[in-house]
Parts: C-alpha cells; sequence; structure tokens
C-alpha cells in the first residue's frame, strides 16, 4: 500500500479503500490486510483508523450477553409457572381426597336411607294387613287367643298362593309372614320385635266370603309390591356379591363380569331347576399403627388348652339377633368405610381395627399369612402379590409370562412354604406353580388335574403340597420328585354322598393337620372328608351340612375341624377319635359338636385362632363375624368390604387377620383382648 501524503482527507472518517476507517487527519491508515508505514505531516491531531475486527467481537459478546438475559428471564417465567401447577395439583388433590370422602359418607347414607325405607315401608305394610284383618274379625265376633301386644303373629284369611305359612331355614315365627318375598325386601327380626301384632282370627272360624274377600285383597297387594320387589332386585343385582349364588358352575364364564366371579373360589354345575328349588325352600380411615404384640390373644397356644369348645353340648346355640342399624352407639365402632358392631348380648372382649388396605385392579380370591408373619400373599387375575405386613409395602409380585394371555387366569389358592422361600399358587389353568420368591423365577409346575385348582395346603415339614380339584381328585405332589405324586379319587360310591351330578364331588378345600399325618377336604357332595396323607387311605367322612362344604380348617391341636358351607353354618367338628386311630374306615358318622349360626349367605372362608378361643369367618353376606368357640355366640360382626368376603386368614404371630373380597381389596384387620 503506498502512503499518503499531505493533509489532503478529510477529518470526518470515512470508509478507505483496503477495508479501514480514518479517524482524524493525520491518522496512520490501519487496513484490512495492513497498516501505512508513512507517517503524516506534525499538524495530525493523532487520530487512528481502527479496522472491523475489534468492533465486531464487542458486538458479539454484547449479542450472547444479551441472549442469556433474556434466556434467564424466560427460565425464571416458566421456573414460576411450575410451582404454580405444583401448588395447584396440590390443591385439586386435596379436594378430589375431601370429595371422596364426602362421597363415601353419602354413599353410606344413602344405603342406610334405603334400608330404613324398606323396613319403614314393610312395617306399614305389615300394620294395616293386621288392621284389616283385626276389623274383619271385630265385624264377624271372631276374637280368639292371647291378648294384644304379645308379639305372637299369626295371619288369617292366608292361602298358600299369597304366601306359605310355614317357617323354614330356621326363620323365628315372627318372620313367617314375609318368607315369600325377596330377601332384600323382608323385615329385620327386630323389627318384628318392635312391633305389636294382635291376633288374629284362624282361616277356620272365618267364613268363605271373608277368607275370599282376603285373598283378593292379599293377591292385589302382592300385584302393587312386584314393581317395588322388580326394583330391590335390581339395586340388589348392583350392589350384591355375584359368583356364588344363582346357578353356581365349576367353570365360570369367560364372559360374565368380574363381580360374578368374586366370589366363585368355585362354583358348581348343579341341575340350575334342583339348585333354584333348594334355594327357594331356603327361604331365600385413618389407619392407626401397627404394633404387633406378644401377648395376643391369637399366639397363647402354648400356655393354655387348645379348644375349650371341644367340652360343649352338641346342640347349636344361634346367636341374638342385632344388626348394623339396631344396636346401641356403645356396641359401634366405625371407620372411615368400614364398621363393626359389638354383640350386646355378650361382654366386649375384642377391639378391632384397619390396619392396611390392599388395592387390587381385580377381585382377591385368595390370602395367607407367612409362617413368620411378617408378609401376606395375595392372589387375583393373573397375579400373586405379596405385602409387608408392618409397613404395608408391596415387596413382590410373580406372574407367568408364558401362561396363554386369551381370558382370565385367576389365582385361586396361594400358600407360603413353611421356610417362606417359596410360594404356590394354583390358578384356573389346572397348574400348580412353585416360584422361588427371592429370584420371582418358577421352580415347579405340576400338571396332571383335569379342572380349576381352588385350594392347595403344604405339609409342615414342606415337603409336600396337596392340591384340590373340579375333577373330583385331591394330588399330594412331593417337592423333592416333582415327577412323582399320588392321586386321591373321590369314589362315587362313597356312602351318604348326595346323588348329585358327577362334577358335584369336586373339592372345594384341603387342610393339613398340624402334625402333617392328616388331610381334610370339603367338597361340594356336602360332606367332608378325612385321610392319612401316607397312606392315601380314607379314614372318615363327616356329614352334617346341607350344602357344599367351601372351606375347612384343622383346630391348633389337631383334634377339632372347622367347616363353612353354603348352607350359611359354620360347624365344629371332634375328630380326637379319628387322631386316636379309632376312625371307622369308610363309615360315615356325624360327630358335629357345635354349630355358629348367624350369616346371612354362604359362608366362604373359616379360620381358628392359634389359641383355639376365637373363631372367624367370612360370607357372601359381605360380613366378617368372629365367635367365640366355647359358646358359639358372636362375639362382633364386621362389615368392611362392599362385596363378598372370599378368604380369610389368621397371622399365626401377633393380633392380626386378613380377608379377601370381591371388592377388588385385600385388608388386615388388627383384634385386641380388652
Amino acid at each position: 500500500m503506498q502512503p499518503i501524503r499531505g493533509n489532503t482527507l478529510p477529518l470526518s472518517s470515512g470508509p478507505v479503500p483496503g477495508g479501514g476507517h480514518l479517524v482524524g487527519a493525520g491518522a496512520p491508515i490501519v487496513g484490512g490486510g495492513g497498516t501505512s508505514n508513512a507517517g503524516l505531516g506534525s499538524s495530525a491531531s493523532g487520530g487512528t483508523i481502527t479496522g472491523t475486527g475489534s468492533r465486531s467481537n464487542n458486538g458479539v459478546a454484547f449479542s450472547i450477553s444479551e441472549a442469556l438475559d433474556v434466556i434467564r428471564r424466560e427460565y425464571d417465567s416458566v421456573a414460576g409457572q411450575v410451582v404454580g401447577m405444583q401448588t395447584e395439583r396440590l390443591e385439586l388433590e386435596a379436594k378430589l381426597e375431601s370429595q371422596l370422602v364426602e362421597l363415601n359418607a353419602v354413599r353410606r347414607a344413602l344405603f342406610d336411607l334405603e334400608s330404613q325405607h324398606t323396613r319403614t315401608k314393610q312395617q306399614y305394610e305389615d300394620e294395616l294387613l293386621r288392621l284389616r284383618s283385626e276389623l274383619n274379625s271385630i265385624r264377624h265376633g271372631h276374637l280368639e287367643g292371647p291378648p294384644m301386644g304379645s308379639g305372637a303373629v299369626t295371619v288369617a284369611g292366608r292361602s298358600n298362593s299369597s304366601g306359605p305359612a310355614a317357617v323354614g331355614n330356621g326363620l323365628s315365627p315372627a318372620t313367617s309372614t314375609s318368607i315369600g318375598a325377596p330377601a332384600a325386601m323382608r323385615p329385620s327380626p327386630d323389627q318384628h320385635h318392635h312391633s305389636n301384632y294382635g291376633v288374629q282370627p284362624m282361616p277356620r272360624d272365618r267364613k268363605p266370603s271373608d277368607r275370599d274377600h282376603d285373598m283378593d285383597w292379599e293377591r292385589e297387594r302382592e300385584r302393587t309390591r312386584e314393581p317395588q320387589r322388580e326394583r330391590e332386585r335390581g339395586r340388589e343385582r348392583e350392589r350384591a356379591d355375584s359368583g356364588v349364588g344363582g346357578g353356581l358352575r365349576l367353570a365360570p364364564l369367560k364372559d360374565e363380569t368380574l363381580d360374578e366371579r368374586d366370589a366363585s373360589r368355585l362354583a358348581d354345575n348343579r341341575d340350575p331347576k334342583r339348585h333354584k328349588a333348594r334355594r327357594d325352600n331356603q327361604g331365600s380411615g385413618t389407619t392407626p399403627e401397627y404394633l404387633p404384640s406378644t401377648t395376643s390373644f391369637l399366639n397363647t397356644a402354648a400356655r393354655r388348652p387348645i379348644l375349650p369348645m371341644a367340652l360343649s353340648s352338641s346342640s347349636s346355640t344361634t346367636m341374638e339377633e342385632f344388626s348394623f342399624h339396631t344396636v346401641s352407639p356403645e356396641s359401634r365402632k366405625e371407620g372411615l368405610d368400614w364398621c363393626a358392631v359389638y354383640n350386646p348380648k355378650t361382654r366386649k372382649a375384642l377391639d378391632v381395627s384397619l390396619v392396611h388396605t390392599f388395592p387390587h385392579t381385580t377381585v382377591v380370591c385368595c390370602v395367607q399369612f407367612s409362617a413368620d408373619g411378617k408378609f401376606l400373599a395375595t392372589g387375583c387375575n393373573r397375579t400373586a402379590q405379596i405385602f409387608d405386613v408392618h409397613t404395608g409395602e408391596k415387596v413382590c409380585v410373580v406372574a407367568d409370562e408364558t401362561a396363554s394371555a386369551v381370558g382370565d387366569l385367576y389365582i385361586r389358592s396361594v400358600r407360603f412354604s413353611p421356610d417362606g422361600k417359596f410360594l404356590a399358587t394354583g390358578a384356573e389353568d389346572r397348574k400348580i406353580r412353585i416360584w422361588e420368591i427371592a429370584t420371582r423365577r418358577i421352580r415347579h409346575v405340576f400338571a396332571g388335574h383335569e379342572q380349576e385348582i381352588y385350594s392347595l395346603d403344604f405339609s409342615p415339614d414342606g415337603r409336600y403340597i396337596v392340591s384340590g380339584s373340579g375333577d373330583r381328585t385331591m394330588r399330594i405332589w412331593d417337592l423333592t420328585d416333582p415327577a412323582a405324586h399320588r392321586t386321591i379319587t373321590i369314589a362315587d360310591s362313597d356312602a351318604g354322598a348326595k346323588p348329585l351330578a358327577p362334577n358335584d364331588a369336586g373339592v372345594t378345600s384341603v387342610a393339613i393337620s398340624p402334625d402333617g399325618r392328616w388331610v381334610a377336604a370339603g367338597s361340594l357332595d356336602y360332606i367332608i372328608r378325612i385321610w392319612d396323607l401316607r397312606t392315601g387311605e380314607l379314614v372318615e367322612r363327616l356329614k352334617g351340612h346341607e350344602d357344599s362344604v367351601y372351606s375347612v380348617a384343622f383346630t391348633p391341636d389337631g383334634m377339632g375341624l372347622l367347616s363353612g358351607s353354603l348352607d350359611k353354618a359354620v360347624k365344629f367338628w371332634d375328630i380326637a377319635h379319628v387322631i386316636n386311630g379309632e376312625g371307622e374306615g369308610v363309615a360315615s358318622t356325624n360327630t358335629e359338636v357345635k354349630s355358629f349360626v348367624g350369616h346371612k349367605d354362604f359362608v366362604l372362608s373359616v379360620a381358628v385362632s392359634n389359641d383355639g378361643r376365637w373363631v372367624i369367618s367370612g360370607s357372601k353376606d359381605r360380613t366378617v363375624h368372629v365367635w367365640d368357640a366355647r359358646t358359639a355366640m358372636v362375639q362382633f360382626m364386621l362389615q368392611g368390604h362392599k362385596n363378598s368376603v372370599i378368604s380369610i386368614d389368621i397371622n399365626p404371630h401377633g393380633n392380626t387377620f386378613a380377608t379377601g373380597s370381591g371388592d377388588h381389596s385385600a385388608r388386615i384387620w388388627s383384634i385386641a383382648p380388652i
């Protein structure tokens, strides 16, 4: 570049060829590609000509700083929005929880109102019927029998067409006026107790015209009540438990709703007409802290004799009538969604509280505690789950991914091995799976049953597992030799068996005695059978139930057996003669010692405390009854589920028991002596 001589450039800056700018006169020119070596005159002002490099760098730095400020402001704005959304979410969750609590309260109030309405309406209708009959009797001067207010109920002018007069299924005479009505429409026994009925003239004392008039009036009354009955039946179908009643099946149809399977730990394939005829003849919150107690009444077997009820008389004892709606406030205990009522006729000896609730996505078919009492296993559709009893945390879920994905696969029975290392599951696909809990892997698969497996039990030494199935067989599997097993079949020629369909001898429940020598099985043919586990020899049949036996359990000393049946009763059997080697072989005996009567529907599960003092039963009527084993009187009734109580188990250690239900939940309850 040539030097610029003289003072010929203007003082104002401007573009200079070569990429520079002129700043002041006489300043050297610094071009984009180099610097001029020629100096200017002495009159130059000392200015400089600066290229674009430095100024460009300053602009970039300014732009980055400005962009960072924008990003920072945007981040602060987003962070503020996130905090606001979190606060709003917490508020919405609190509102939702509050609304759920209110909804549950409204639901309970609605059920109570419906029940009160039904009772009140029934009282008024019965009172109208009584007054009309009394008016007719006064008109004709026929007044016989005890005076008013005696409490006796004799309805005059009724023919068989308007309702049977006979009393069946253990109902008191006071309920005979409503036997023909659906269960939802029948007044409770306490209603009759508080109503003063006059005694009506006997039909033979009345004129034919009067009887015909009453019969016509009765038929008209029945016609007017039929729509109400239909509405009540509809509500009952929506709220009541499905699955065991109403035409039972050994293999539930796959297109049924889940609720229709809730209590079908076993269903039977009887002739629907015969089954219906038999039913017609029958008349048809805050979770407390869990503190295991070493002095629990459930764990005192080592300090006191087992089974005091074995000394009781052999006559059946029914509980005094009481209900959730009639007991005094002192006899009630309520939680957020559960209620317990104590029998006012007995001393309050136990206190019950809810400990944990375990929601499931399907019906809970079975529950069982581990031998150490620390874990609870549940069985539902396709999975078995294990929970920590103390914390309520779900610690394990096992499911066979290789099983067919078509249809349901309900786990009907779960059993921990005595050492707690394995979990056995019996399912609808007729297979028994032995899971290694630590690895969640299947150790053995036992196959051979021809129908669904309904019950399992481990021998005390953990070597054998016994399974009961609807195929009329009980099988004994050896875990040390999985290829070998023994099969015990219920023969058609069994003495005392009901002449039912072939599948009606299906095995519903199995239990191994505490000493591991005997195995008992309940069956659909109403009979309980006891075999020698070592030889497979049938040593005893126990008869006494009037319907299928769904649950059996040995007492802790092995000298007694408890059973629950679809006849709504729990029975205790003295089997000391079997244990002592005095069994009758193939002869059928009835050694029933005591019946526990009080459930309003099928008894699906029974258990006995470790000291033999208390018996616990679960029923399709949605309640749990805790009975005094010595007197067969109910200590309290617990309504803690919205559907059938399908399974019950008592913790071997501590003061808790578990329930599994068709309402898709399992619960742990604490019961402590007072």
